[in-house]
């Protein structure tokens, strides 16, 4: 033992690393529901032990440890379930796979191994598509039911059971908790892509709460991303899934001023632009464009890029930026890109080439609950002057959102118009 720690610490301590623990834990009982117990166990151990005792030298591999013994306790201490633990050890060992603090030189690798192991078990090709996205969210990520419902636009009631039944067919099919075979890979890529998409998109933008950005969820995803790239290093659209976080990371000390508002990427202060971010995005970016094929992720990375590159927002290339998005639509159709090309259209040409295309989405009604469509009618309907619609329209986007700091610039803009 080391330093004595403080609640805080441990609590920031769960925030970074509490789904790697549960990763091995997963591996070590063979089982979601006793793994996620074994997790909140070996917190509230160590919420006890720790203040007085102090910060184990290997805390991750305690924690492991706790929660792995934490559980096999509890199966021992309830008697019909004796004989299955007892079985279970006599095959196990003990010791079996245990993560132990002499292990301390592998501890990292021995948990981001088991990361990926589970992120491939969460998004095998035996769980429907929509299943696949909501578990590994929820398992790997650690998102709330309410945010990856909020990501998918459905109520949080549907994703809860969509999970359940994702761990009941992981545990009825046996699927097998591992890393598969380079030719069983392509498969599930697609799957683990949009998780740690959707992850960082969380972190960059949070659906709820007081706060905007979460740093551990986006720095979560780029972790991923590049270790994702380590296992599959010629893939494009890793290299350009990689990019895109990271030409988007580099703007998050911009984001908000000293209030924690919004600040729009045009107002933005570019010096605070991070650079060294900026010159592996873009550098990842050529490479997957460079390749035999790229796929939307590749596309968005450039679009992405051009931003980045843009020295003020004056200088932006938007009529590149439509090209891309041109192509993008044909690749990947969807109201959201659709939006997103309406509005650079709106930057490269003016409000009313855009204002048709943002209401024929309205029409459709895809978007009915997606904020960010009223804020853009909104917008367009300010510029031209419509100050009635521009009200409308800004309120109705302020009630379809519970993000504290987009309410605020919001609310600001309702001001304007008056």
């Amino acid at each position: 033992m080391s330093e004595a720690v403080t609640p805080a610490a441990i609590a920031a301590l769960y925030q970074q690393h509490s789904r790697r623990v549960l990763a091995t834990l997963i591996r070590l009982l063979g089982d979601f529901t006793l793994a996620e117990e074994g997790l909140q166990d070996a917190f509230t151990a160590a919420l006890q032990q720790w203040p007085a005792q102090g910060l184990p030298d290997n805390p991750l591999s305690w924690l492991v440890s706790a929660g792995r013994f934490k559980v096999i306790d509890k199966l021992r201490s309830q008697q019909r379930q004796r004989a299955t633990a007892d079985a279970w050890l006599l095959e196990q060992g003990d010791d079996a796979g245990l993560v132990t603090e002499s292990e301390s030189p592998d501890d990292m690798t021995i948990l981001q191994d088991d990361e990926l192991r589970l992120i491939f078990i969460c998004c095998h090709p035996a769980l429907s598509p929509e299943a696949r996205l909501a578990l590994t969210l929820r398992e790997v990520c650690g998102l709330t039911t309410e945010q990856i419902a909020r990501a998918f636009l459905q109520s949080p009631v549907t994703i809860a059971q969509r999970i359940v039944r994702a761990k009941q067919k992981i545990r009825d099919a046996a699927i097998p908790y591992e890393v598969p075979q380079a030719d069983q890979l392509p498969e599930r890529l697609d799957t683990v892509l949009k998780v740690i998409y959707l992850l960082f998109n969380e972190g960059y933008s949070q659906s709820s709460g007081d706060k905007l950005l979460c740093t551990e969820l986006s720095a979560q995803a780029i972790r991923l991303a590049r270790l994702l790239q380590q296992l599959m290093p010629a893939d494009g659209e890793i290299k350009a899934l990689l990019a895109l976080l990271l030409l988007q990371e580099s703007r998050r000390a911009a984001r908000l001023d000293v209030a924690g508002d919004l600040i729009t990427l045009a107002e933005q202060d570019r010096t605070l632009w991070d650079a060294a971010l900026i010159i592996e995005g873009v550098r990842l970016t050529e490479q997957a464009l460079s390749g035999p094929r790229f796929g939307p992720y590749a596309l968005q990375a450039a679009i992405a890029a051009l931003h980045a590159e843009s020295a003020a927002a004056a200088d932006t290339d938007w009529p590149q930026i439509v090209a891309l998005y041109d192509v993008l639509l044909r690749l990947e159709p969807g109201p959201v890109v659709a939006l997103n090309r309406a509005v650079a259209i709106g930057q490269r040409d003016d409000a009313a080439a855009a204002l048709p295309l943002l209401q024929a989405l309205e029409q459709q009604g895809e978007l009915a609950s997606y904020h960010l469509l009223d804020a853009a009618l909104a917008d367009c309907y300010r510029q031209l002057q419509q100050s009635t619609l521009a009200r409308q329209y800004y309120q109705q986007a302020l009630g379809k959102t519970s993000q504290a700091a987009e309410q605020r610039f919001l609310q600001k803009m309702l001001k304007m118009c008056q």
